[in-house]
C-alpha cells in the first residue's frame, strides 16, 4: 500500500468501512460468572442527542458525563447520567446550537480545574471549532455554556477532533486539532487565562511530508511528570501510517521528538488512540489498522538508552481500520482493556481486556456488539466507576442513534 493520507473529519465515513452483518438484540447478556452487560440509556435523536462519538467520564460520586454528536436542536448535547435507586436518570446539560457555543462535539467532557467540565466542538465558533467550558454545576439547557476560544484562523489550528482534553497544574488547558497551523497538518495548542478570556499558543504544528512529522493528529496529549508531551498522529511519519511524538518545553519553545514512526507492519498503523502511562512510566496505545493479525496492535514504549524502545504486546484480529480508536485503559494490576470499533463476533466492535501472563498476553472480549439493542461501532474509550464497573458509548445501534453501555463484574 502507499502513504496513509487519510483525514478523520467526518465520522460517518469510518462508521461505512465497517462490514454490515445482520444485528442480533441483545439489552443484557451474562457472560459467565464474570461479567453483565446492560444497556443505561438509549439514545432516540431528538432532544437527547444523538449518536454519542466520545464515550464517557465518571466523577468521585460515580456519575456519568458524555457528548453526543448530533441530536437536541441537531448540533449535539452534553449530558449526564446519575445512578439512582431504581436505576439511572438521564439529565441534559446543554443543546449546541451552532452558534458562536460550537457544533458537533467529538470529545468527551472531561473535569478541570475547580471541578469544571471541558470539551470541545468540532465545528462552528469561528468556524473551525470551539473550546468550551460547561462550569462547575452545571445546569440543564438554562444552564450556562461559554466558550474559551474559537478556532476562526485556520494557521492557529481548526477542527479539534476527538481528543480528550488535559490541564497543568497553573490551569492551562492543551488539546490538539486535526487540521489548521502553518501546514494544514494539525496542532498541538495551549490555552492560557487573560484576564476574563484565553489566549491560545500553538505548540507544535505538524509539517507532514519529507519532514518525517505526523499529520492529523486525532488523540489528545498527556503530560509526564517533568513537564513533556505526548501523544500520536493518525498519518505522516517516515512511513505515512502515524507516529508517536514527544514535546520538551524550553525557554525557546517546544522540541518535538519523534519516539516511533508506524510502518504497518508488524507495529500497526493509523494510531487514531492517544497514549497512557502505567505507574512505571511505560507509555502505552493502540493503532487501528496493521499488525500481524489485521485489526491493529496494542503496544508499549519504555525508556531505554535515552531513548523509548516500542513493542508490539499484541496484534488485535480484525481487518483494515476496525481495530482499537481509543487509548487503552491499564488498572493496578497491568491488566489492560479497551475497544475495538468494528471487529469482533459481529463486526461491530468490541470490549477486550488483556491479561499478562510471562511474556504472552492473554485477549478477552467481554462483550461483542451485535448492532441491536446494545449498540454498534465502538468508538468509545471505557472507563471505571469506584466499584469496579466499566461504562462506555456506542455510535450507533438501539434506535438507530447510539447507546450508554455498563458492564459489572
Amino acid at each position: 500500500m502507499g502513504k496513509r493520507t487519510r483525514k478523520f473529519i467526518a465520522t460517518a465515513g469510518l462508521s461505512l468501512t465497517c462490514l454490515l452483518v445482520p444485528a442480533i438484540a441483545a439489552d443484557a447478556q451474562t457472560f459467565g460468572v464474570l461479567h453483565t452487560f446492560s444497556v443505561l440509556h438509549t439514545f432516540t435523536g431528538g432532544s437527547d442527542g444523538a449518536n454519542p462519538l466520545a464515550g464517557l467520564t465518571v466523577d468521585k460520586s460515580g456519575n456519568l458525563y458524555g457528548t453526543a454528536e448530533y441530536g437536541g436542536a441537531g448540533y449535539g448535547t452534553a449530558f449526564e447520567l446519575k445512578r439512582a435507586a431504581s436505576g439511572w436518570t438521564f439529565d441534559l446539560l446543554y443543546t449546541f446550537a451552532s452558534g458562536s457555543d460550537g457544533a458537533a462535539p467529538v470529545a468527551r467532557l472531561m473535569p478541570g480545574p475547580q471541578g469544571r467540565l471541558y470539551g470541545t466542538t468540532s465545528q462552528g465558533g469561528g468556524g473551525g471549532g470551539t473550546v468550551f467550558d460547561l462550569g462547575a454545576s452545571p445546569k440543564r439547557e438554562s444552564g450556562k455554556e461559554r466558550s474559551l476560544y474559537r478556532f476562526a484562523n485556520s494557521s492557529f489550528g481548526s477542527e479539534p477532533s476527538s481528543g480528550d482534553l488535559t490541564f497543568d497544574a497553573a490551569g492551562n488547558v492543551y488539546g490538539t486539532t486535526s487540521s489548521g497551523g502553518a501546514s494544514g497538518n494539525g496542532t498541538v495548542f495551549e490555552l492560557t487565562r487573560s484576564g476574563r478570556g484565553w489566549n491560545e499558543t500553538v505548540l507544535h504544528s505538524f509539517a507532514g511530508g519529507s519532514s518525517g512529522d505526523g499529520t492529523d493528529p486525532v488523540a489528545g496529549v498527556i503530560f509526564d511528570a517533568a513537564g513533556n508531551l505526548y501523544g500520536t498522529t493518525s498519518a505522516g511519519g517516515s512511513f505515512g501510517y502515524g507516529t508517536v511524538f514527544e514535546l520538551t518545553p524550553s525557554r525557546s519553545g517546544w522540541s518535538e521528538t519523534i519516539l516511533h514512526s508506524f510502518a504497518e507492519q508488524g507495529d500497526g498503523a493509523v494510531p487514531y488512540a492517544g497514549l497512557t502511562f502505567d505507574r512505571w512510566g511505560d507509555l502505552y496505545g493502540a493503532a487501528t489498522d496493521g499488525g500481524t493479525s489485521g485489526g491493529g496492535t496494542i503496544f508499549e514504549l519504555t525508556p531505554s538508552s535515552g531513548g523509548w524502545a516500542f513493542n508490539a504486546l499484541y496484534s488485535v484480529p480484525g481487518w483494515g481500520i476496525s481495530g482499537p480508536f481509543r487509548k487503552p485503559v491499564i488498572d493496578g494490576s497491568g491488566t489492560i482493556f479497551g475497544t475495538t470499533h468494528c471487529d469482533g463476533a459481529y463486526s461491530e466492535g468490541s470490549v477486550f481486556e488483556l491479561r499478562r501472563s510471562g511474556s504472552t498476553w492473554t485477549y478477552t472480549a467481554l462483550h461483542n456488539f451485535t448492532g441491536g439493542a446494545d449498540g454498534g461501532f465502538v468508538f468509545s474509550n471505557p472507563v471505571f466507576d469506584t466499584r469496579g464497573d466499566i461504562f462506555g458509548t456506542t455510535q450507533v445501534g438501539g434506535t438507530g442513534y447510539g447507546v450508554v453501555w455498563e458492564i459489572s463484574p
